[in-house]
């Protein structure tokens, strides 16, 4: 982890970022040059991006110098002078981004926690100290209670205070100093142990359904042990649960529990064990890291369920288990029935069984009944009753069969005798004959018919005639102009003067001869 020693405590960095020391201010004759720190060992994009801009570490940082009046230098005249507002906007705005998200290392002190549920204090070393403030929501989700003199990794963004023009880091999160390295313990054992298969679910025990005798592995003092109790009584009372005092934290923990859990396997009294205790501190929690106590988890024979600290916790040994439960009371449910359930269940069983019951009871009754009805209809008195029945019907029926076969017999032969009599020669003849009469006296009529509707055709046709013809034009009034070569004259431009022109009226003609023609 690396360290920067001018900034207070430590800064721990990403294994590609490492600043260089900030240097100094810089002064000169008439203006004033701010040294940034060396982006060499960045990102090349962040490099690149600082050697474009120029002294400043952003865009925005020299954005707002440009706004200011301000190019790479700053000349110290009265035009361009800074008002407070101004200087520490541009002061927070490069101290934000020149430096990324640190880490630092350092003694709580002058730790407050107002109303408002933020907390402010400061961290210090033996040379400097950092004003720092952590805000709601992120200061609900500590798992710790800092105090002043713990020694704390905070990791946070250096930024300033612009109403009060104070250097502080806005922290998002804080763990205690040694919490770093069991973390870096605990991704270790967890990798070797998954690599190796202990946490293949396809290698867990399936939790029994209906558990008869319970181990829990815990604390005696513990609240774990009340909450699973609490929880078993209200549930399922029926399991007995048998307690297996162990220490779960501090020196020797690891090994109680080891030989514990060797001791209840081993036993074979138990259909299930579980491994449960409250929350606490990840330093709190590290005996249920312990690589031993997950092979020996992974050796047992009965199944194991492991509820460890608060929901956010999780520890190798919950890995290992054939279960992991949140939290204890969490476990309890999980492997206990509801016995408001199963006594649901069991209600519901009862009426459908008596349902079922009295349904079978009634079809065993319908069935006797149908059995009763068959044996009297099989007794001999009763079989020879129908035969006898039956034989009656039959000479009922042969009787009218026969009747009717006589009356039908002599309907054909009238019928027959009937047809005969109408295919005489004779009757022929005689209708023939009058079928011919009959063909011809529609014959004359209908010559008749049609010979009048031709006539009265021809009457109006030649009124038809009468109507439109040239004689009865000229019977109005009207002539008829020929030229000598008989065409008709139809406009005065077919006319001089001097012709002879004839003129045509109904009963004869006149010859005229033109003096003069006049046109309209």
């Amino acid at each position: 982890m690396a360290t920067m020693s001018t900034v207070c405590g430590e800064l721990h960095l990403g294994p590609v970022q490492r600043f260089r020391e900030v240097h100094p201010v810089e002064k000169k004759t008439g203006e004033v040059r701010r040294a940034l720190p060396d982006y060499s060992g960045l990102h090349p994009m962040v490099h690149k991006r600082n050697r474009t801009v120029g002294r400043f570490g952003s865009d925005k940082a020299a954005n707002a110098l440009s706004l200011a009046g301000f190019g790479q230098t700053c000349p110290m005249s009265n035009d361009r002078v800074l008002t407070p507002s101004q200087f520490t906007a541009l002061a927070r705005s490069l101290l934000e981004d020149s430096f990324p998200l640190v880490e630092i290392e350092g003694e709580l002190s002058g730790f407050m926690r107002p109303a408002s549920g933020h907390l402010y204090f400061n961290l210090k070393d033996r040379n400097a100290q950092v004003r720092c403030a952590m805000f709601r929501p992120k200061s609900q989700w500590l798992r710790f209670k800092p105090a002043d003199g713990d020694l704390v990794i905070a990791r946070g963004r250096a930024t300033l205070y612009e109403p009060r023009g104070d250097f502080q880091l806005v922290v998002e999160h804080i763990e205690p100093a040694g919490e770093g390295m069991l973390r870096a313990a605990f991704e270790a054992l967890k990798g070797r142990l998954e690599a190796e298969g202990l946490f293949e679910p396809a290698r867990k025990r399936a939790i029994p359904r209906w558990i008869a005798r319970l181990g829990v592995i815990t604390s005696p003092g513990g609240a774990a042990i009340h909450d699973v109790l609490s929880v078993l009584r209200r549930r399922f009372p029926l399991i007995e649960v048998e307690l297996l005092p162990v220490l779960v934290q501090g020196a020797g923990a690891a090994s109680q529990i080891v030989e514990m859990l060797a001791r209840a396997d081993r036993s074979m009294r138990f259909d299930a064990l579980l491994l449960t205790r409250g929350g606490g501190s990840l330093d709190d929690l590290q005996a249920f890291n312990d690589e031993t106590m997950a092979r020996a988890v992974f050796a047992c024979r009965t199944p194991v369920v492991a509820a460890i600290g608060h929901e956010t916790d999780l520890s190798i040994v919950e890995l290992v288990a054939d279960l992991r439960a949140p939290t204890p009371s969490a476990a309890a449910e999980a492997i206990s029935p509801d016995q408001l359930e199963l006594r649901a269940r069991l209600s519901g069983c009862a009426t459908q069984m008596a349902g079922r019951v009295q349904t079978r009871l009634q079809g065993v009754s319908q069935r006797l009944d149908q059995l009763h009805l068959r044996l009297a209809q099989q007794h001999p008195k009763q079989r020879l009753a129908r035969h006898t029945e039956r034989l009656s019907a039959l000479s009922q029926r042969l009787q009218r069969k026969q009747a009717g076969s006589l009356v039908l017999l002599k309907e054909r032969l009238r019928g027959r005798a009937e047809r005969l009599r109408m295919q005489a020669p004779r009757l022929r003849l005689t209708r023939l004959h009058r079928d011919w009469l009959l063909a011809g006296e529609r014959l004359k009529a209908s010559m008749q018919s049609r010979l009048d509707q031709r006539v009265l055709r021809v009457d109006a046709l030649a009124r038809t005639l009468a109507a439109i013809g040239p004689l009865a034009t000229l019977a109005r009034g009207y002539a008829i102009v020929r030229l000598p070569n008989g065409s008709v004259v139809t406009s005065v431009s077919a006319v001089r003067a001097d012709d002879q022109l004839q003129v045509g009226l109904v009963d004869g003609a006149i010859a005229v001869s033109v003096r003069e023609v006049v046109a309209k």
